[in-house]
């Protein structure tokens, strides 16, 4: 099973607001970016997004190291509350409304296809691929 190693940011300028993401993957030294945005949208869904666009480029099950500064990816992921929320109808333990539901449904499948360990990074200090994507995000964002 093949490596790869994903850095994710996402950016929003306001909270709703026009936000963008990045991502790079790496594998065997090889470097690909990709980045997008969307005029309005929270810094959540473009988090989110970032782990998506990124997990739907590899083409075969991978073993993959997450690297990313959103404490709501990965600890959703890594402690497996989103598996709960799902069980529960997409209401959180709170009885509230998950958010961010159909990017959450596009996502787990592709988590699932995949063999993923989660590194949580501090965000703007210094990881330089993680600087990256913040760069690519705020980039993006300031397209809308």
């Amino acid at each position: 099973m093949k490596t790869v190693t994903i850095y994710t940011d996402g950016a929003c300028s306001g909270n709703p607001g026009p936000g963008g993401w990045g991502a790079i993957l790496s594998y065997k030294g090889q470097e690909k970016e990709i980045s997008g945005g969307a005029a309005e949208t929270t810094n959540n869904r473009m988090e989110l997004t970032a782990v998506i666009e990124a997990l739907t480029l590899l083409k075969e099950p991978c073993q993959v190291e997450l690297y990313s500064d959103s404490k709501y990816v990965i600890d959703a992921l890594e402690k497996g509350w989103v598996y709960g929320w799902r069980k529960k109808g997409w209401i959180k333990s709170d009885k509230k409304p998950a958010l961010n539901v159909d990017l959450w449904e596009k996502l787990l499948p592709l988590v699932e296809s995949h063999r993923l360990r989660y590194h949580w990074v501090k965000g703007h200090a210094e990881n330089e691929k993680n600087n990256r994507c913040d760069q690519m995000a705020v980039a993006e964002s300031k397209k809308f």
